[in-house]
């Protein structure tokens, strides 16, 4: 067996197999630790917008949350901040309603925020916000309680000491009333963007190195560009059988699809064929090494896609880095398809863009690549003359 062994470690394909092994873990540890480092530290990144309706108490209202809470606090109008959390520049809104202050001072009424979230997120969005929606409700309703009950004690004309005794005795004069838009049905939907992308993008990869032994299978003689011909042919054939099987699979097992089926089965086509193209650039251009490469963009895009975190939430060099790759615009994509959210345009323009540039470079390093020479024992096997004679 000793023999053995030491004939199979010498095989190219066995140190390529445990490097790989080796590459996974170096590359994920290296990109994971220091892309997920400090995430808590910049939850403040994270935006909720207050929509006032009861004049000066609700301006004085904004001024108390943006002391006390972690976040951004601003002030917007109805319309630009449910814009804005459609579109996921808004984490959550906080409406201050017209008769809040009225409420607050009228004895044995309840005063009522409101607050609306975006389920169509990374499912750490939802939670963080619930969890603000509750601690603003318990601010407000220690403060302005008091100071409503005691309001509602000095018209009564009770001395002012008694009164704000009374009054801080009394509690619970806030509720709260939370609304979720583009509303997620259960944590599977939830984890279908990161599922489809992960997917994808491993299937990808693997397709591409299978390719490349093909290719370097293929019989001398094979022109280099019917050989690059016939790879972006299969590229587009598996995309539009595999996108469809995906999307099908999804919709059978309880899917959403706000936007119906076509829609997701076509944007799975296109990205399932930018992961191709994207992954197969790196094979063209530097051979089975490439593999590397691409493992090192499987674990950049799973961190930086905001599939997981939100990237708001990531450092500025991996939200730089998320732009430039694919599945970013993947996972927006999905979500606002899956779930409800803005048009898709600017991600099937951003993966259409990602697409071209691999092509052009991997035509560009075909260009540069010589024309393997045909074997000469061949060519006289094919020559009628030399077969004859």
């Amino acid at each position: 067996m000793l023999e053995t062994f030491k004939g199979l470690i010498k095989k190219p394909q066995t140190i390529v197999g445990v490097v790989m092994a080796l590459a996974f873990q170096v590359i994920f540890c290296l990109i994971w630790m220091t892309g997920y480092n400090g995430v808590n530290d910049r939850v403040k990144e994270f935006k909720i917008a207050v929509v006032n309706e009861d004049g000066k108490f609700g301006e004085a209202l904004g001024k108390q949350l943006e002391g006390k809470l972690p976040f951004q606090v601003v002030s917007m109008s109805a319309a630009d901040a449910s814009e804005g959390l459609n579109n996921r520049e808004v984490q959550m809104i906080v409406t201050v309603p017209q008769q809040f202050s009225a409420d607050l001072k009228t004895p044995g009424k309840q005063a009522e925020l409101k607050y609306t979230i975006n389920e169509s997120n990374p499912v750490t969005v939802k939670s963080a916000m619930q969890s603000a929606a509750n601690s603003i409700t318990a601010s407000v309703n220690a403060g302005a309680a008091a100071q409503g009950t005691q309001a509602v004690l000095e018209q009564l004309k009770v001395p002012a000491e008694q009164a704000g005794a009374t009054s801080s005795a009394l509690t619970k004069r806030v509720d709260s009333e939370i609304t979720f838009t583009n509303k997620i049905d259960g944590m599977n939907n939830q984890m279908v963007p990161m599922m489809l992308v992960l997917a994808s993008f491993v299937g990808a990869m693997i397709m591409g190195m299978n390719v490349q032994q093909g290719v370097m299978m293929m019989k001398p003689g094979t022109s280099k560009w019917q050989l690059f011909g016939a790879r972006m042919l299969l590229n587009v054939l598996s995309a539009v059988f595999v996108s469809l099987v995906g999307s099908s699979l999804v919709m059978a097992l309880g899917g959403q699809a706000a936007h119906g089926f076509l829609s997701l089965w076509m944007f799975l086509g296109l990205f399932v064929l930018t992961f191709m193209l994207f992954a197969q650039m790196f094979l063209i251009l530097f051979g089975m090494a490439g593999m590397l490469v691409n493992v090192t963009m499987l674990s950049l895009q799973l961190v930086s896609s905001g599939a997981m975190v939100p990237r708001q939430l990531l450092s500025d060099a991996y939200q730089s880095i998320g732009e430039f790759l694919p599945a970013s615009y993947a996972v927006e994509g999905l979500m606002n398809l899956q779930f409800g959210g803005p048009a898709i345009g600017s991600e099937v323009v951003a993966l259409l863009l990602i697409s071209l540039i691999s092509i052009g470079i991997s035509l560009l390093r075909v260009s540069l690549k010589r024309e393997p020479k045909p074997d000469k024992n061949t060519e006289l096997s094919t020559d009628p003359v030399a077969t004859a004679v």
